[in-house]
């Protein structure tokens, strides 16, 4: 890609509210060629869907579509009332497939989320009984809500999209994407979530109450809805087939080399850091580069800036590093560290 074409590129920025959309069909300078339409217009069908009922969060929105078009998992972190497990309902409604909903409680069990072998009278015999993690679209409710015991029967089901029972493997059917929910303000009767859970988040997306004009369209928009009927109105749009297709197309998103090492760059340095006790893994890096491509195919573009890579920088990375003890007293936040990081580092030409 050569410079002024990447100059003339309109990419996402990193405090925007949501993607802005570029002219697709553009060039580099390596002559390749990729038609990412179908992953913009897909994008555009899902929002416009859910937009029918929820207010705002077009950010949140776009997330959740590169999550889900990258095959990662999303932890959505808010107090109660802002849509959070209303948005992950209405995703799910858009695509014609199976959706589940698990609300973790402090009493709940690994074979209450995976299953378990239940004897047969019949034939003698134990069968896996599938338990609700067995969909596509998983809504996990206060996910640190459940003892550590029940999160650690998530780790392999995230990672590697299956479940293991009495030595017996089952395979997670395509798509497999789970949406968890936790409240950042109560913490009587939780459990925080280990390092390893969060590192299987592909995002942890960190969302905030409405403005003013947002709330009064809020307002608005349901005062003669008091059942919720207006949600109904949301239907599917995409199959899994299509978000296989999307999946392929975003692989053959074009990075230039030097924005790999820039990946690498802002990853290592969170390593390296004096205000971070804990640095971001490999898996970081991964997440990075991937969500980078989504972003650049779902406004149109079939190659990666680092305006993309600067856009997916915090929900990629704020769960997966610790502030120090010392800057946590000082009263720093972990984006405050990041956007150090990021801007310190030299962006590629």
């Amino acid at each position: 890609m050569s410079e002024n074409e990447e100059k003339n590129a309109e990419p996402a920025e990193m405090e925007s509210n949501s993607l802005s959309l570029d002219e697709p069909g553009e060039t580099e300078g390596h002559g390749h060629s990729l038609d990412v339409t179908p992953v913009m217009r897909r994008a555009e069908l899902v929002k416009a869907q859910i937009a029918q009922v929820i207010v705002g969060q077009e950010a949140l929105l776009d997330q959740l579509l590169v999550a889900l078009f990258t095959g990662g998992h999303v932890l959505l972190e808010g107090v109660p009332g802002i849509a959070k497990t209303l948005t992950a309902k209405l995703l799910a409604r858009t695509i014609h497939t199976g959706f589940s909903r698990i609300q973790f409680t402090p009493d709940l069990m690994p074979a209450d989320v995976i299953g378990t072998p239940v004897f047969s009278m019949k034939t003698s015999e134990f069968n896996f009984k599938s338990g609700p993690i067995f969909s596509n679209v998983v809504l996990i409710d206060e996910i640190n809500r459940a003892p550590a015991k029940t999160q650690a029967a998530l780790f392999e089901v995230m990672e590697e999209r299956q479940v293991t029972v009495d030595g017996t493997t089952y395979p997670m059917e395509a798509p497999f994407f789970v949406v968890a929910t936790q409240n950042p303000i109560e913490q009587e009767g939780t459990y925080k979530l280990p390092e390893a859970q969060l590192d299987r988040f592909l995002f942890k997306i960190i969302l905030d109450y409405p403005s003013l004009k947002e709330e009064q369209a809020i307002l608005r928009r349901f005062k003669n809805d008091f059942s919720g009927m207006l949600r109904e109105t949301v239907g599917a749009v995409i199959t899994p087939k299509e978000i296989a297709d999307s999946q392929r197309i975003i692989e053959q998103v074009y990075i230039r080399e030097e924005l790999l090492d820039y990946i690498a760059a802002i990853v290592h340095n969170t390593r390296n850091n004096a205000d971070l006790f804990l640095g971001a893994s490999p898996r970081a890096s991964l997440a990075l580069m991937k969500t980078a491509k989504a972003v650049a195919a779902m406004t149109g573009r079939h190659f990666v800036t680092p305006d993309d890579i600067r856009y997916v920088a915090y929900p990629a990375l704020n769960h997966r590093v610790i502030l120090t003890p010392e800057r946590e007293m000082e009263g720093y936040t972990t984006r405050e560290v990041l956007d150090e990081i990021v801007k310190k580092i030299e962006v590629p030409r």
